[in-house]
Order: C-alpha cells, then sequence, then structure tokens
C-alpha cells in the first residue's frame, strides 16, 4: 500500500535538486517542470516499487532522463518534417467579419457559445449536443434559438450597415 506520508516527504526533500537536474538535462525551465511533475506521477504510482529501489531519487533521475530523451526524439522528429515542407504559411489578419462575430459570440452566455459552436463548427446534431453537454435536446434547441436570436441583435447594433434580415432593394 502506498504511503503518502512517505511520498510527501521523498518529495519535499527531493523535488528541488530535480528541478535542477531537469533543468541542467532540458535547458527549458518550463519543460523541465513538466518532466519532473510526470518523473513523480510515476513514482507515485509505483511507489511501493521506488520505496524498495536502493536509491529512489536515482530511479526518478532514470525516468526524468528518459522523458527528457523522448521528448529530444520527438522534437527531433518535429524539426526533421519542418525541415521536408518548410514553415507555414503566414496566416493574415482576421476579416472585419470574424472580429465582429467574435465580439458578438463573448457577449452571448456560454451555454448558448458553446451550443452554437457545437452545431456550426462542430457539425454536430442536436441529439448529440445534448448527449454531449448532459441535457435534453429540447434545451439545446432553445441555447440555439436564444443564441442566433441574440447573435442578431448584436450583430446589427455592432454594424447597422449589416442588418440581419434586411436585404437591399
Amino acid at each position: 500500500m502506498r504511503d503518502p506520508r512517505a511520498f510527501d516527504e521523498f518529495y519535499r526533500t527531493t523535488s528541488v535538486r530535480m528541478l535542477r537536474f531537469g533543468y541542467a538535462v532540458i535547458a527549458d525551465r518550463a519543460e523541465a517542470q513538466d518532466i519532473v511533475q510526470e518523473a513523480y506521477a510515476r513514482a507515485w504510482r509505483r511507489w511501493d516499487t521506488v520505496t524498495a529501489h536502493p536509491s529512489p531519487e536515482a530511479w526518478i533521475r532514470l525516468v526524468v532522463t528518459r522523458l527528457a530523451t523522448d521528448r529530444w526524439r520527438r522534437q527531433r522528429g518535429w524539426l526533421s518534417v519542418a525541415a521536408r515542407t518548410g514553415p507555414p504559411a503566414a496566416a493574415g489578419p482576421p476579416s472585419e467579419d470574424t472580429v465582429l462575430l467574435t465580439r458578438a459570440l463573448r457577449q452571448l452566455p456560454v451555454r448558448q457559445r458553446q451550443a452554437l459552436a457545437l452545431f456550426y463548427l462542430a457539425d454536430l446534431t442536436v441529439d448529440q449536443i445534448a448527449q454531449e453537454v448532459g441535457t435534453t435536446p429540447n434545451t439545446v434547441k432553445s441555447w440555439l434559438s436564444r443564441g442566433r436570436a441574440r447573435l442578431a441583435e448584436i450583430l446589427s447594433d455592432l454594424d447597422p450597415s449589416r442588418s440581419v434580415g434586411v436585404h437591399d432593394a
């Protein structure tokens, strides 16, 4: 059985050294923190094995080293792909419509915004949305209807020249 107190004590007495070690191996503080955290998570899952090891701290160092090596291999793979394909095309600035729509969406309640995004961007059906968010299809229909109506209202207020539902003669 895992002993949380023993693990906490082990963590308190070794974590600073492990972070220094991880930083020395990786040369990136944020990545070192992630890898050291993952090493301790693995140690906790195998705490009985780690405590039986002749040097639990060496076990953690080995895991940190292996995680750093895995990271380096993944990174090298991405660099190889980037070298073959070149950099991605530069993204242009957002259109005025995108800016207006984003501003309008931010004014909607979260549930309406979520329902609209799932329906129009993720191409989910009303039933699929209801299942994903844990509600009834009628509630999703209500969110969609209210969200559309409110979006039309907000968008017409943001840019009166583009009134929704008004056609040029």
